[in-house]
């Protein structure tokens, strides 16, 4: 068996069938701590931005490559740090990671430039990949005993599922009375009391006999994401130029040979026979989707209440809480129902309500769409909490046991990647139609730095609008909110339109799938 993040080797599987104590359960709280802000990074910068914006300035390019390259980062190094793990002791890693998160939180609170920001939230990703894995491997070391190990991983999913959630309401609650750099600042006393209490409540573990570590590999794995990403995010801006081509398609090429590589490979980062099973894949693709419509709508509905509708980012925040009680919600009806009914009928149930909720929130306008983006925005989660139990299940279901670990690591890798795809791309779908729009609301005659400005983000539209006259002063700012609103309304129906288009895929691939109680595949 490979080494992957998450995976139980020899010496986990020969360990003692004991209950965990009280100490156990606190070294689960660390853990857990550690989760819910490594989820939170994700989203915590959503009613942020136009503060970062006003004070930085940083450009259209620059904005998206702040919210986005922490996601990235993490998604492309979880596998490779959970197998460095292995070598040099999962304990340990996940205090070097604790040790990182906390000073790169620093440097990000007191960024003065946007490039200092970018490489803050890079070194945030680094070090948030070198926690998550470690976190699910201690686990499966502290806690033997069947029916505890499953209730340890299921608060260990809920901190990662509360984590993303809780992250706006975590600004906004900050924002009320702090600058921007707060919510990254409040990450540091929690990694100190992280690194205070793991040498004492957590065990080390390392493989007795570690396999070779994949550095090429692990290049390849970054090399073949980030060059993607950049250009498409150039595409989304308007510029179909050799650059954003020839980065897409050298992406391309180095993930091809990325996979080469791991077929090849004696000591693979990633077990691609996975991939042969149809349900395998289909429910990785599932969990993929839903996280990027989920975090790419999050994101832009808190745009949408700070810009648009003028709310303080507080008060902005209190209304994610009904989206935060629908997924759980999701959750528990999915728990239920799947004792009775077939996974594949779960999923597609849950993807379907999902795009409905998707559907409701494409019907915002820019006078007075709280109640519909409320609406939509819970409608859509109880779907992604449906869909999420299922399809997660149906990933260890369809894994044989000696590749449980594997199946666990691709899973996981799966909901950060989507995250933080969707964050760049509905983004990015926003913004085009809100670049192509916002031209018709700019005065002639209107200096080209304001001009750009204006056609960058709706925030600095609305700071050029207060410094022109009269009726066009109001023209570019109503202009700014109409565009800004039919961009949302496009990604909603975009992400709407995927969700259908899995459900379909979904129903097709899923339908021989059965769960047995204990968890296994009839």
């Amino acid at each position: 068996m490979t080494g992957t993040p998450g995976a139980p080797t020899a010496q986990d599987t020969e360990a003692p069938h004991g209950r965990a104590t009280y100490e156990e359960w606190l070294g689960l709280v660390v853990i857990v701590l550690c989760c819910v802000l490594v989820a939170m990074d994700i989203s915590v910068l959503f009613y942020a931005v136009p503060f970062v914006a006003a004070d930085l300035t940083p450009s259209t390019s620059e904005l998206l490559w702040v919210m986005d390259i922490y996601g990235f980062l993490l998604a492309g190094l979880l596998i490779t740090m959970g197998a460095l793990g292995d070598r040099i002791g999962r304990r340990r890693l996940l205090m070097l990671g604790a040790a990182g998160f906390g000073a790169a939180s620093v440097l990000a609170a007191y960024s003065d430039s946007p490039g200092m920001l970018i490489a803050s939230r890079a070194l945030l990703g680094v070090a948030g990949a070198t926690l998550a894995p470690s976190t699910l491997s201690l686990i499966r070391n502290m806690f033997h005993d069947e029916g505890q190990r499953r209730a340890a991983i299921g608060v260990w999913t809920a901190g990662f599922a509360a984590g993303a959630m809780l992250g706006p309401i975590t600004a906004g609650v900050l924002l009320e009375h702090f600058w921007w750099g707060s919510v990254f600042l409040v990450n540091a006393p929690v990694m100190l009391l992280v690194l205070a209490l793991g040498p004492l409540l957590l065990p080390e573990y390392r493989s007795p006999s570690p396999e070779r570590f994949d550095l090429f590999g692990a290049a390849l794995s970054l090399a073949a994401v980030l060059p993607v990403v950049y250009g498409a995010k150039r595409f989304a801006e308007g510029h179909t130029d050799v650059r954003a081509v020839g980065a897409v398609l050298a992406g391309i090429a180095v993930g091809v040979l990325f996979f080469q590589r791991q077929r090849r490979s004696a000591d693979p980062l990633i077990d691609t026979g996975l991939f042969r099973d149809r349900a395998f894949s289909t429910a990785i693709v599932t969990t993929t989707v839903v996280q990027f419509a989920m975090l790419g709508m999050m994101m832009l509905s808190s745009q949408y209440a700070l810009s648009v509708l003028g709310l303080r980012p507080f008060v902005a925040s209190l209304w994610q809480l009904p989206a935060i009680l629908t997924l759980f919600a999701g959750l528990a009806t999915a728990g239920v129902i799947a004792r009775r009914v077939r996974p594949v009928f779960v999923v597609c149930a849950g993807l379907v309500v999902a795009s409905a909720g998707f559907a409701v929130m494409s019907l915002v306008d820019s006078d007075d769409g709280l109640a519909v983006v409320v609406t939509g925005a819970a409608v859509m989660t109880f779907g992604v909490g449906m869909v999420v139990l299922l399809a997660t299940d149906v990933v260890v279901a369809t894994a044989p046991p000696e590749r449980a670990g594997s199946a666990s690591a691709l899973s996981e890798t799966s909901n950060e990647f989507g995250g933080a795809v969707g964050i760049a791309m509905l983004g990015s779908i926003a913004l085009t139609v809100y670049r192509q729009e916002v031209d018709d609301s700019i005065p002639p005659g209107l200096p080209s730095a304001a001009g750009d400005a204006a056609r960058g983000t709706l925030q600095a539209a609305l700071e050029v609008a207060r410094t022109l006259p009269g009726p066009a002063g109001k023209a570019l700012e109503q202009g700014g909110i109409d565009a800004f609103t039919d961009g949302l309304r496009v990604a909603a129906l975009t992400g709407s339109a995927i969700l259908l288009a899995v459900a379909v895929v979904a129903a097709i691939a899923l339908r021989p799938v059965r769960i047995a109680p204990q968890g296994g595949k009839e």
